[in-house]
């Protein structure tokens, strides 16, 4: 008789969910300045937002998943049109007037804010541990930022400030609208709606994306697309999968891990050589993490047994 294969843990399922989207997320900053040269930043985020909502639809087809309930469309739509929407927006454009390292260094304020925001209107704990890791992935994040934009005259555009830190507003406000409305649908249908949302909000760049997709370069349409497909709408997928079953706060502070991925991508892909300073720092983004995510092996059991559904009970979809 034949045994079926063992189902994976659901703890693995949500490590490999948080480094996908970690992975795809730090990859989006190397193909929106790649995109971004020839396209205008309302173009290209409503490029990467049609792309990936033909890949969304086209899951919710596959899976068969309706509408999503009443209960989640409010943060469905305010997580749309402010993370979807305006934080890809205001990205395209700060990120063509700072460099890729004062960029990573402001939006990845967000996580600090998320996780204030989630404690004040989500209720969710801000342990000391948590607050720990966070301050030293922030450190190290400001040690990147500086590192990397310590060239040139080291004049840097208040516009481009200004657009960053709204991106990381944008970024922590949709985060924490969207974690309420896991307790209502599916990770795939919040993300897939919420896509759409932030879809119908860029359609007034509609012309200037006609205008320009005619004259881009091929490269440049593909970083777009790719844009759209893998940290849009694969990663957002396996965000929220993550989100509906961790809290705001903690999932929030896995993404300083970003600055030290880019970096690295930069390495590999750019030929861009970072300082021993530029390491540093993204060792001190990689330890903050660890520090935020790490319990003792007494409390992880404990955590366990508390957690565990009854036998019968019904699913902690969204919990």
């Amino acid at each position: 008789m034949k045994t079926s294969p063992r189902a994976l843990p659901p703890g693995l399922l949500i490590v490999g969910a948080v480094c996908f989207t970690v992975f795809a997320w730090a990859s989006a900053f190397v193909s929106i300045r790649s995109a971004g040269a020839a396209y205008s930043p309302g173009a290209l985020a409503l490029g990467r937002l049609l792309a990936a909502s033909l890949v969304l639809v086209a899951l919710l087809l596959l899976r068969r998943e309706g509408l999503p309930p009443r209960g989640a469309r409010r943060g469905i739509l305010l997580s749309g049109f402010v993370w979807f929407g305006g934080y890809t927006v205001a990205l395209n454009w700060g990120e063509r007037l700072v460099d890729a390292g004062t960029a990573s260094l402001l939006v990845n304020t967000g996580p600090i804010l998320m996780a204030l925001l989630a404690a004040r209107l989500l209720g969710e704990a801000l342990p000391p541990r948590l607050l720990t890791g966070m301050a030293v992935s922030f450190a190290g994040a400001v040690v990147v930022g500086l590192s990397m934009s310590s060239g040139g005259d080291g004049s840097t555009s208040v516009l481009g400030v200004a657009l960053c830190l709204l991106a990381a507003v944008a970024y922590a406000t949709g985060v924490v609208a969207q974690k309420p409305a896991l307790s209502f649908g599916t990770p795939l249908q919040i993300t897939a709606y919420s896509c759409l949302a932030g879809t119908v909000a860029c359609l007034p760049f509609a012309g200037q994306l006609v205008a320009e997709v005619s004259r881009a370069p091929l490269s440049a349409t593909l970083n777009m697309v790719y844009l759209g497909v893998v940290p849009t709408a694969l990663a957002f997928t396996t965000w929220t999968y993550a989100l509906a079953r961790m809290p705001a706060g903690k999932l929030g502070a896995t993404t300083y891990a970003v600055p030290a991925i880019v970096v690295l991508l930069s390495w590999i892909l750019l030929g861009e050589v970072p300082a021993w300073l530029t390491l540093l720092g993204g060792l001190l983004c990689l330890a903050g993490v660890a520090v935020s995510r790490y319990r003792p092996r007494a409390q992880e059991d404990s955590g366990a047994r508390v957690d565990a559904p009854a036998p019968g009970a019904a699913g902690t979809r969204g919990r």
